[in-house]
């Protein structure tokens, strides 16, 4: 089975409210692999590598993200899951 992967960037009220620590729980229980980390203008990068499915289930959860979170907005592109290493990493 081929591995998928994508690159998310979540904006809203997304840093300082434990974003990234969730989004590794949520990655890590779907079976992902990839990082979360906070950008310069607000927003919080994902990069999720694994099965299709299992990245769609992520997309969905940060929609809503954690309690203290407010998702606005969410853009994903594709990325290539050759160059994402294992584990999930916060930065």
């Amino acid at each position: 089975m081929k591995e998928s992967a994508a690159r998310f960037f979540v904006s809203g009220r997304v840093q300082a409210v434990a974003f990234r620590a969730h989004t590794r729980q949520q990655a890590l229980a779907l079976g992902l692999r990839g990082h979360a980390r906070n950008l310069a203008d607000g927003r919080v990068e994902v990069i999720a590598a694994g099965d299709a499915s299992a990245i769609d289930a992520l997309e969905h959860w940060l929609h809503q993200g954690p309690p203290l979170a407010r998702v606005d907005a969410i853009a994903r592109e594709a990325c290539d899951a050759a160059n994402v290493p294992t584990g999930f990493a916060i930065f």
